[in-house]
């Protein structure tokens, strides 16, 4: 199996250029599906922090970048929507964050708000012993109590380091929510009108904004809250193309 991507059939999720070379690396296995970014692109193409994917294992083999509080050691280990990027050594901290067009950008954070990471639950199952599995929007598991009152299409908030969950937000009329696919990723609003369609067909959701609001499917839609941005500086990161 090759360890190449054609650059021009990239997602365009990717925060990567496609006209300046032929390849770039590919994703190895791992959460959010064939969205995620290899890290060792966001450390080289996008950082600018290693020159080659040599200098990236070596600084992953020293522990010095977590993903959501946990040293990696694959630079091709994917990342995605909402991840934590941390660089202790640095005092530097990122999280992804989509970007108007849906491309993926790292937006600084402070050292508090980068011990947990927001998922959207896409699943809600009971396992063995009566727990409830939880699965987030990366692929990712997380067991809670049978009594708690969570939904698919909210949003929670996991701690990194216990891995449990700290706050909960309610998809709901009235949520803030952020667009993170379609024509209007990266707009943050307020949910105004949610129209339930019979059948298989998407809901279909108005979201009220600064600007003139805009109407979208509610699976490009994901809960957050007023703290969860509230501490994001200026973006970083954005290609040149």
């Amino acid at each position: 199996m090759t360890r190449h991507q054609k650059r021009l059939a990239v997602p365009n999720s990717w925060p990567v250029e496609r006209k300046t070379d032929t390849f770039t690396v590919k994703a190895g296995a791992g959460p959010h599906g064939e969205a995620g970014v290899p890290l060792v692109v966001l450390l080289r193409d996008v950082l600018g922090y290693v020159d080659s994917t040599k200098e990236a294992r070596y600084a992953l083999n020293n522990d010095s970048v977590l993903v959501n509080g946990d040293a990696i050691s694959d630079e091709q280990r994917p990342i995605g929507m909402f991840d934590i990027l941390a660089f202790p050594e640095r005092g530097e901290f990122f999280r992804v964050f989509p970007d108007e067009g849906g491309r993926l950008a790292l937006t600084p954070v402070d050292e508090e708000a980068a011990g947990s990471r927001l998922g959207k639950i896409t699943n809600k199952s009971v396992v063995p012993g009566g727990d409830v599995q939880l699965t987030l929007h990366d692929g990712t598991n997380v067991l809670v109590d049978a009594d708690a009152e969570y939904d698919t299409k909210d949003s929670i908030v996991v701690d990194n380091e216990s891995k449990e969950v700290v706050a909960h937000f309610e998809y709901e009329e009235g949520a803030l929510v952020t667009a993170v696919a379609g024509q209007h990723a990266g707009r943050i609003g307020e949910v105004a009108d949610i129209d339930v369609t019979l059948g298989s067909g998407s809901n279909t959701v108005f979201v009220g904004d600064d600007e003139d609001g805009y109407e979208t499917v509610e699976e490009y839609l994901v809960v957050i809250d007023e703290n969860f941005t509230a501490d994001d500086a200026d973006e970083t990161g954005d290609s040149d193309e």
